[in-house]
């Protein structure tokens, strides 16, 4: 189920009470989580479950589950699954018979697609780019894309990837970069993308972003 992603009043009421519910909740940083169920007062076994161990935790919670024990599973922040663990867990868990829900929620794409002011009927959505095998390959795909793009980053490679994208896309194509969404030092700045780029090379980038790259024009 999905968690704020900055701001703490943005969980929905169903989602307190399943909380509240379950017997056990997973979570990708069990010290983050907790911040949330202490300030929700929600007192409920955490375990933790994230990108290192979800593969070696994955048969015994699916067990546990066909026992009967009821589980939530949430990220640090946002849906899980998207860009986040859970993937995995949600697809054994169908194979193995077991009632998934997912509740809807906050997730940093869908506010600073809006935010960008770039179309939104037809939009694709990429998560991070490759690190370094089939990243740019990737980014010769997206720069034949016409549908807007979304992509996640984090604040130290944000330069890098505004600097690909100014080579592979060209230096007029129209970006959007919001930081720190729903918190107090939020911040969405767009344009071409050389001047976006020039401007977040003036100052220490930190929070979660999300680049929104406008389709290429016919």
């Amino acid at each position: 189920m999905p968690t704020p992603i900055g701001n703490l009043g943005d969980i929905t009421i169903r989602a307190l009470d399943i909380l509240k519910s379950v017997d056990t909740i997973l979570a990708e940083d069990t010290r983050t989580s907790g911040f949330l169920l202490k300030h929700y007062q929600i007192s409920k076994p955490l375990q933790s479950f994230h990108i290192f161990n979800e593969h070696k935790t994955l048969a015994g919670l699916i067990a546990r589950m066909q026992q009967g024990e009821v589980m939530a599973l949430i990220s640090d922040a946002g849906t899980p699954a998207i860009s986040d663990p859970g993937f995995l867990l949600v697809r054994e868990a169908l194979k193995a018979g077991l009632l998934i829900d997912c509740l809807p929620g906050a997730t940093a794409l869908i506010p600073a697609l809006v935010k960008s002011g770039f179309p939104t009927d037809r939009f694709v959505f990429e998560g991070f780019l490759p690190h370094k095998k089939g990243r740019q390959t990737m980014l010769k795909k997206l720069a034949e894309e016409e549908r807007t793009i979304v992509l996640y980053e984090s604040p130290h490679r944000l330069i890098k990837t505004l600097e690909q994208i100014l080579e592979f896309l060209g230096p007029e194509r129209q970006v959007s970069v919001s930081r720190e969404l729903t918190k107090l030092h939020e911040e969405t700045r767009t344009g071409p993308v050389m001047e976006v780029l020039e401007y977040f090379k003036q100052k220490e980038v930190k929070g979660e972003i999300v680049i929104v790259v406008d389709g290429k024009k016919e």
